[in-house]
């Protein structure tokens, strides 16, 4: 059962803060902060926002900080100079086009020379996953370059994809090279594979750390020309007979070349700041040193020209103001700071406010390497990303398998608020609290829902739910200041990633413009919207529609759609069953290359 806004103003304890919750909302996301892109003059302002409030709550910099802001190094972006590839054949030296090759973002800077090997599809599944696949197995590559092919096998099945498809991201089939002794990289997309020949796109890679390897990107028509002194078969055909992922298809030295590559590139490096502050113990006898830490990311995607905007081509180079993704969190956390300064507390409880999260968590991963709070001294983290959209009083809380402490806390937090609950075990999200999860602090996502306005300019202020804003800030601020009193510590427990969980955005490649709605409890997948102009809009599915048939492919749950995403071929069509109103309709859909 709702409470009524009387309520909320008693558990609240100030009229004021549905107001304050708004103001906050509607300053982060205007015009003037510009989309709040890290390293920005938005995100400074933004910044300077946050800081204004902790000041006027009272808060503190943490001990040994002497300001507010935390500054981290990121790479504000990467582009190519001038790399070259050579390569010395029996028939006289060749040298590449500069249009057929270009340095991978992640790439070491300098001249290397060296023999080549083909492995393959440079891919080394770790024995602990019970599978057989080293591409690498019987090859020295010791001082040597290797040439691998990018994604993963194309014919396999769908289990094994699966399980490929996790060891398949450029990054790691670097360092799988590098650990084995390689001098240098290639990469090339084979003829069978999406988006077939084409290089790899430079997108900067936002960790400021390089890979330890010369690495970079070549056409398929570079790749022909490695190929002409191999005897008995063709590069195509090299790749076919990889595709099926048999594990005794086995690599071999490429004859009669020697390859000389510089990679030369430019990195921006930006500085971004996180914002935290916190509130001491109100208790002489409590623990100074043992915080209870609440967070929000406060950047998003500025105008959308980097970071993943999904805006529709009459949306192009609008401000992305992110109202709900993320000014609705970062209310919340000042919501509750607002009520928590009064409140006794055995603990110390911080405040944090994050950048990068939208180029891959750099803030609260910065943060969690400086040790400016060491992870044994936090006794849990809380997160909010995207809580101003609940519908239908529906409250997700995510990576509760953390801890055992959870359920019992979520359902004594729930009495005076009273929210539809659906919790998930899971941690590993792409917010900040795998970044915690990683660290192995007890930690809990608060999140109410994805929709059609996700990473788009039509992200408004208009559009927030406030009254249940200010319930889902309450609730946190509840939460919080139960475990700031507790008696003992909650014990980390690490959740197993298995399988089924598909594989990361870096490695699927379907594009298919769904939007899931991870709020509401169905069997199958729900969709809150589609992406204007995606395969979905296109194969006429809507907000509102529940698939349940994905490719031949039973799904129940956001993870068997993700799984079927792994193994679906771009630009063939693939049957779609889905129910509308209660009545099961079919569809055909044809994904996309995800660039």
């Amino acid at each position: 059962m709702r409470p009524s806004v009387i309520a909320l103003c008693l558990l609240t304890g100030s009229a004021s803060v549905a107001e304050d919750i708004k103001t906050h909302v509607t300053t982060l996301a205007s015009e003037a902060m510009g989309g709040r892109l890290t390293g920005s003059d938005g995100a400074r302002m933004a910044a300077d926002y946050i800081i204004k409030e902790l000041e006027r709550l009272g808060a503190l910099p943490l001990p040994g900080q002497s300001s507010f802001q935390m500054p981290f190094e990121f790479t504000a972006g990467v582009r190519d100079t001038g790399s070259s590839l050579f390569l010395d054949l029996a028939s006289g030296e060749w040298s590449a086009p500069t249009d057929t090759l270009r340095g991978l973002s992640f790439s070491e800077t300098g001249e290397v020379e060296g023999p080549v090997v083909f492995a393959g599809y440079g891919i080394t599944v770790p024995e602990s996953q019970d599978f057989g696949y080293d591409s690498y197995f019987g090859l020295d590559v010791e001082d040597k370059f290797v040439l691998v092919l990018r994604y993963f096998p194309e014919d396999a099945s769908a289990e094994v994809k699966t399980v490929l498809a996790r060891y398949s991201g450029l990054r790691y089939k670097a360092l799988n090279a590098r650990e084995r002794g390689a001098k240098g990289l290639l990469v090339v997309t084979g003829p069978r594979s999406p988006n077939a020949g084409e290089l790899a796109p430079l997108n900067f890679d936002s960790a400021a750390a390089g890979s330890g390897i010369v690495a970079a990107s070549i056409t398929g028509d570079v790749a022909v020309k490695l190929f002409e002194n191999v005897a008995d078969k063709t590069f195509e055909q090299a790749q076919a007979d990889l595709d099926t992922a048999n594990p005794h298809v086995a690599g071999f030295a490429i004859p009669g070349v020697t390859l000389r590559l510089n990679v030369q590139l430019e990195r921006k490096t930006g500085t971004g700041y996180n914002v935290v502050g916190y509130f001491p113990p109100s208790e002489d006898e409590g623990d100074a040193a043992a915080f209870v830490l609440l967070g929000a990311h406060y950047d998003h995607l500025g105008r959308g020209r980097q970071g993943n905007s999904l805006a529709g081509k009459d949306e192009t180079g609008e401000t992305h103001g992110g109202a709900d993704d993320n000014a609705s969190g970062v209310a919340a956390v000042l919501a509750a700071a607002e009520r928590l300064k009064t409140r006794a507390r055995k603990a110390s409880i911080a405040f944090a406010f994050w950048s990068g999260e939208e180029m891959g968590l750099l803030g609260s991963g910065a943060f969690v390497a400086s040790k400016a709070i060491a992870p044994e001294a936090l006794i849990a983290y809380v997160n909010y990303d995207m809580v101003g959209r609940m519908r239908d009083n529906k409250l997700v809380l995510q990576a509760i398998g953390t801890s055992s402490i959870w359920p019992r806390l979520i359902e004594q937090t729930n009495v005076p608020v009273g929210f539809d609950i659906k919790a998930s075990d899971d941690p590993y999200l792409p917010t900040d609290v795998m970044s915690f999860n990683q660290a192995e602090v007890p930690s809990i996502n608060f999140f109410t829902g994805s929709h059609k306005e996700y990473h788009r300019p039509a992200d408004r202020v208009e559009l927030i739910n406030f009254e249940d804003l200010e319930r889902v800030a309450q609730f946190g601020a509840i939460l919080t200041e139960k475990l700031a009193n507790l008696d003992e510590r909650p014990v980390f427990v690490k959740v197993t990633r298995t399988q089924q969980e598909g594989g990361s955005r870096d490695t699927v490649r379907a594009f298919t413009g769904t939007i899931p709605d991870y709020a509401t409890e169905v069997q199958g997948l729900l969709l809150s919207g589609v992406i204007e102009g995606g395969p979905a809009e296109q194969a006429g599915l809507r907000a509102g529609d529940v698939i349940i048939e994905f490719a031949e492919q039973t799904i129940l749950n956001i993870y068997d759609y993700t799984f079927a995403l792994d193994v679906v071929k771009i630009g063939e069509p693939i049957k779609v069953v889905y129910q509308r109103d209660g009545e099961r309709k079919e569809t055909t859909l044809t994904p996309r290359a995800r660039k």
